[in-house]
Parts: C-alpha cells; structure tokens; sequence
C-alpha cells in the first residue's frame, strides 16, 4: 500500500488546507492565532470591566489583553517614560489630550469610551445620608477615602462634589487619599474608614465591599469622560484599532451598561 494510499479520508484535504496555511501566513494573508497580546494600560476604575470586555473580545477572535492597571496619573507618566503600552484606556480626558500633543499618541485614535458615576460609599452599621452627600454628618465618619485628586480622575470628582456640598473643609482633616479609587476603596473593605468615595462601577461587583451605597448627585462634579488612544510607539496599530472599535459595539456596550457605565454619548 503506497503512503499516499494510507492517508485517512480527507487527510489529502487537510494536508492541502496545511500548505494553504503556511504559504498565507508567508504572504501576510493569514493573521497567526499565537499573535503577541495587545499590551493595555487601563485606570483602576476599569479594570473589572476591561477583564470583562477581555474575555468577549477573546472569543469573538481578537487577541488576548496583557492589561496594566493603575491611577491614570501614573500611567500617563509611565508612558511619557517610553512605557510599551499599545493602548491607554484614561478615566478622564485630558491625559489622552496631553499624549496626543506630545506626540505619543495617535491624534485619530482618540475617542470617550465610558463615562463613569462616583457613588458614597459606607461600611456595615454606618448610616448613609438621607439627603445626599450635603447631609454627611462630621460625627457619622471617622475617615473619608478618597483617591488621589492630583493622580485620578474619580478622585478630582469627589474632591470637586465634595467642595460643591459644603464638605471639603468640614471633613478635610478625616479624608484619606488612596493612590487610585481601587485603594479608596480597599480602605473601606479593610475597616479603616467610614466612607468611600469611588467609582459606581465597583458596585456590581460580586467580591465589592459590605455595606450600603448611594449615588452621588451629578450636578456636584464635572462629568467624568473616560478616553481612549492608541499610542505612537505601537508595533500592534492595527490590533489596538480593531480593539478600539470592538469598544464601540454593541457587545462592548452591554458589558458596560453591566458594570454602571452610561454611554460615552449620552446626557449626564
């Protein structure tokens, strides 16, 4: 029996679609499914919901995201220090803004792909407000944490509705200032403060903190639009687009809308 003879019923066709494969991938014509992954920096507020967003964009083909959280702060000034990031999800506008006038983003990449709420919140046995962040009572916290408000853009939104409700000075000596909103609010899991002001996504986490939460009112603070860029240093342009419109779908959508996320477009 000759080896050709031997081959199992469709081996000859598989060998074909073999040849197929390796002569694509040659030419450039066949994307290789071992493609390096996409390098992400992502603020701390959007971590859950990037892992999320992850797995979907994985099985929809995309390749895997190697993600990097932090304060967006941090991350700016990571990247302006040649970090090899490809793609940099800010929880704000201005860092992308900044980048792309540097040079160090690509100025048609820019786009808001999330806009966040902050929310209060209290650890179990306390009480939150009847009347919202103005009715805070010094009495009722022992500390107050926040994130950075040099460093994260949740934490310039609660500084600023603090401010806006008459409770900044009031309470300045009993705030806690976290790195990012994902500290603030591990100080509050831990026990070591009261209150939290952070990011509402946090709230549908299935592992987030015991305790009551409020939202605060919208008015108090400048809306929180949260950018995305692709930046120049890339060698994945290509994959880090494809990524940026994935955000722009409607699967991408749902998994925001899950997480407490409004429409980049929409009204506050």
């Amino acid at each position: 029996m000759s080896d050709q003879a031997a081959l199992a019923p469709g081996a000859g066709r598989g060998s074909a679609l073999l040849k197929w494969l390796l002569a694509g991938l040659l030419l450039g014509l066949v994307a290789p499914v071992w493609a390096a992954p996409l390098k992400v920096a992502v603020a701390s507020n959007f971590l859950a919901p990037l892992e999320a967003l992850a797995d979907v964009y994985h099985q929809q083909g995309g390749p895997a995201l190697q993600i990097s959280a932090g304060a967006t702060g941090q991350l700016y000034a990571q990247i302006t220090q040649g970090a090899p990031y490809d793609v940099f999800l800010a929880a704000d506008r201005a860092r992308p803004q900044r980048l792309v006038a540097e040079g160090a983003a690509l100025a048609d990449s820019r786009m808001t792909y999330a806009r966040g709420r902050l929310v209060l919140w209290a650890r179990p046995g306390v009480e939150l407000p009847v009347n919202g962040l103005a009715g805070l009572q010094r009495s009722s916290v022992t500390r107050l944490a926040i994130a950075n408000p040099a460093l994260a853009p949740y934490g310039r939104a609660a500084r600023e509705a603090l401010q806006a409700s008459g409770q900044w000075s009031v309470l300045s000596e009993r705030i806690v200032q976290g790195q990012n909103v994902g500290q603030a609010l591990q100080y509050l899991a831990t026990g070591n403060v009261s209150h939290a002001l952070v990011a509402a996504s946090y709230t549908r986490l299935d592992e987030g903190p015991a305790g009551d939460h409020q939202p605060v009112d919208a008015q108090l603070y400048a809306p929180i639009r949260q950018d995305a860029v692709i930046l120049s240093g890339t060698a994945s342009a290509d994959q880090a687009r494809a990524f940026l419109a994935f955000l722009r779908g409607p699967a991408a959508a749902d998994v925001l809308a899950s997480f407490g996320y409004r429409p980049a477009g929409g009204s506050r």
